[in-house]
């Protein structure tokens, strides 16, 4: 009996790609670049692909540009 676990995955993990690459535009729009933005590789991995966005690490500049991006956007 065959599964379609691996076409479920990869397309859980496109999908999971785009919305990385759809927050980077939209960062970049707003002069913010997270460096390390990816995919989390162990979310990624395994019989079941549940992944996760990882925003990653930045300098303290970069944090207070974002949050001054997203205090815009609450207003």
């Amino acid at each position: 009996m065959a599964t379609n676990t691996p076409t479920r995955s990869t397309n859980t993990i496109k999908n999971a790609e785009e919305a990385r690459d759809e927050l980077r535009t939209a960062l970049t729009a707003v002069g913010v670049k997270l460096p390390t933005l990816s995919l989390d590789a162990a979310s990624v991995s395994g019989d079941i692909a549940r992944p996760l966005v990882t925003l990653g690490r930045c300098t303290p500049e970069v944090a207070r540009r974002l949050a001054a991006v997203l205090r815009t956007c609450s207003t």
